[in-house]
């Protein structure tokens, strides 16, 4: 695969995915070493000066006010690096830590920071070689970057810490010579600028945002063999409907729906039904899922700018010769659109659940209770809809926005932070039970569907139940349901159940 040139400014998605997840190599472009070596130039020259500059002569936080000789410029880094290595908790994983390699090397590539080239090589040496810091995931505020996490980075860097290589736990030094390389001595503000920066929640909010696009594609294949199991009516998702509350999302998941059901015999067999209107979790699909995909999108277009942002400082402006202090480390941008997107999935999460219920519900339909052939000595999926309400109701927890709360730090220097790292870290829970409840849907909709054999579910549909059935048999009797759940949700994360959605939204396109 043809390596990826990091510029500072024109990283993608797509890319960033295939080198995080696909290890597509990755390489410093000449731009970008041009640029850096600028930089570095004007940093060199400010600490051999008098005037006083943050992080490079001065003390950090709370001790700006100290000065800094030249004696001790390199000192000052290395100690940095040390005492803001204070993360507690379980490691990142290991997706997770290669995107902060990559995103960290992007901002350094950009030339702002002041720093030599020979730094974000290190970085691109160990990501490119899978030799992967070992990151613990707790202690960042948000507020000048994700310093506790982006400092454990470094300290590998300096032959300290320790790094994952395969699933051996490695020293620094140790993870240093697997890539061929020798302890850096840092200089004037390249400690402060390995630590300065929103890497690590970015990291977890790309790598979220891939999960959402493909959870929100399952949940409308979902919903639309829900609504066949239980005898609902596609009128609500009539193009002319949406055409008058032409939300993006919700259009698009009107026709997603459309061509999931298309050519249904299931829906020919009730035309003459009584009912008119169906729950609105079966009705309000469009507007609930449109939603969340609106929100999605949103969410992407906040960190597609901040993948290619500077979030270091001070900040270098070589052609100017200045050095100015800011706030572009503050993680607020993040932290509030990664709550939206908890918000937004709990949301889907919820609707989905709701669906569970009323498939597994005697009181609606014609469906056996709890799904059982048996009912009475099965109980069928009776708890299955209980694991997934468990899950709905811990996710209205975790949907607790964390960025509306802030606690000063640093001698009440930092006096207001973003706590964007705990938006990232508790919208991966809500992901993962999200996942779960989605699963749990969709065994329930294809053991519905399947009561009303011979009758044949629409195009779609039927395509997202022979994919269920090629890895899960319909439950005839009771059984542990555990690892069927857990086989769904493999499935979903696969990007299976979005190939069934673009699959059958091209068949209708071709015969439209």
């Amino acid at each position: 695969m043809k390596p990826l040139a990091l510029t500072g400014e024109d990283l993608t998605l797509p890319a960033y995915y295939e080198v995080v997840l696909g290890r597509r190599p990755v390489r410093l472009s000449p731009l970008a070493t041009r640029r850096m070596t600028a930089s570095y130039d004007v940093i060199r020259r400010a600490a051999a000066g008098n005037e006083p500059v943050y992080g490079v002569t001065t003390g950090f936080g709370k001790l700006v006010d100290q000065r800094i000789s030249p004696s001790d410029i390199r000192q000052l880094q290395l100690n940095l690096i040390r005492s803001h290595a204070a993360g507690v908790g379980e490691p990142l994983t290991r997706e997770e830590t290669r995107g902060v390699l990559l995103l960290r090397a992007n901002v350094l590539a950009r030339g702002h920071s002041g720093v030599r080239p020979l730094i974000a090589d290190y970085l691109l040496s160990l990501l490119n070689r899978d030799v992967l810091p070992v990151i613990p995931s707790r202690g960042s505020v948000g507020a000048s970057g994700d310093l506790a996490p982006l400092a454990h980075v470094a300290l590998i860097l300096i032959g300290e810490g320790e790094a994952f290589v395969g699933p051996r736990r490695v020293s620094g030094r140790a993870a240093l010579a697997r890539v061929g390389l020798k302890p850096l001595h840092l200089e004037a503000k390249e400690g402060l600028s390995l630590v300065n920066g929103t890497q690590a929640m970015l990291s977890l909010g790309l790598l979220a945002l891939r999960r959402c696009r493909l959870l929100v594609d399952a949940a409308d294949v979902a919903g639309a063999l829900s609504l066949e199991a239980l005898k609902g009516t596609p009128v609500a998702f009539d193009p002319r409907i949406h055409r008058l509350r032409p939300y993006l999302g919700q259009v698009a998941v009107a026709a997603n729906l459309r061509a999931l059901l298309a050519g249904s015999q299931i829906r020919v067999s009730h035309l003459t039904c009584p009912r008119v209107q169906d729950a609105y979790s079966l009705r309000c699909m469009p507007q609930v899922h449109g939603a969340v995909r609106d929100a999605i999108e949103y969410v992407r277009n906040t960190l597609s700018i901040e993948m290619n942002s500077v979030t270091d400082n001070p900040l270098v402006f070589p052609d100017q010769e200045e050095v100015l202090s800011g706030g572009n480390f503050h993680g607020q941008p993040l932290g509030l659109v990664l709550d939206h997107l908890a918000i937004a999935m709990t949301e889907l999460a919820s609707i989905s659940e709701r669906r569970i219920e009323r498939l597994t519900n005697p009181e609606y339909g014609d469906l056996p209770p709890f799904l059982s052939p048996h009912p009475g000595l099965n109980s069928g999926f009776m708890l299955a809809q209980v694991t997934a309400a468990a899950l709905a109701s811990e996710n209205k927890v975790f949907s607790h926005p964390a960025s509306v709360d802030s606690i000063p730090t640093s001698g009440n220097r930092e006096d207001h932070v973003s706590m964007g790292m705990g938006s990232a870290l508790k919208l991966k829970q809500i992901l993962s039970n999200a996942e779960h409840i989605l699963a749990i849907e969709l065994l329930c909709a294809a053991q519905g569907v399947d009561f009303h054999r011979p009758l044949r579910a629409g195009v779609g549909s039927r395509r997202a139940l022979r994919l269920i059935r090629r890895e899960i048999p319909r439950l005839d009797q009771d059984r542990v349901l555990a690892p069927d759940i857990e086989r769904v949700r493999a499935l979903l994360a696969s990007g299976a159940l979005t190939d069934v959605l673009s699959t059958s939204r091209h068949v209708q396109r071709s015969s439209s």
